[in-house]
């Protein structure tokens, strides 16, 4: 069995998901988001980092995968958001743990089949795929299908070795 952390990082909210995967089937085990409450950068970060070690603590998880930074409507939010995603990589790296990077388009088209998916979409198979009883909240949501590309990647990569 093998537990993946999937993070979508944000400078506000970093959301994250984690997933078992047993053979070909995936089941969810825990989501939720980072909400940071500092005003200063430096804070923010931290709380960035110390919430994904948190979870990385809590549920242990062999490897981990994160949303690559996309261009952002102006250079300074996509500076936070690198950096955000920067912090979030440490935590989840610091224990060994493999992480890898995918875009948007590639966790969309694994998750939806459509690369240029909206939000709603990605929610609804996330639920479904998952068999959630109820929608995941955005950021979560957008966690679990990093989390779910990387397991359909990584089993699609290991039937060709």
């Amino acid at each position: 069995m093998t537990t993946i952390i999937g993070i979508d990082p944000g400078s506000n909210i970093t959301g994250y998901g984690v997933i078992q995967i047993e053979g070909n089937r995936q089941h969810y085990v825990a989501s939720g988001c980072i909400r940071v409450k500092s005003k200063e950068i430096g804070s923010r970060l931290g709380e960035v980092h110390q919430g994904i070690r948190e979870v990385v603590m809590t549920h242990r998880p062999d490897e981990a995968a994160i949303e690559q930074v996309f261009m952002h409507q102006n250079a300074a939010g996509a500076i936070k958001l690198g950096q955000a995603r920067g912090v979030a990589i440490v935590a989840a790296s610091m224990d060994g743990i493999p992480v890898a990077e995918y875009s948007a388009r590639q966790i969309k088209q694994a998750v939806v089949g459509y690369g240029a998916a909206v939000k709603e979409q990605v929610q609804h198979m996330v639920k479904t795929l998952l068999n959630l009883s109820g929608k995941p909240q955005e950021d979560a949501a957008d966690a679990l299908a990093v989390a779910l590309c990387h397991a359909y990647t990584s089993s699609t990569l290991k039937s060709f070795e």
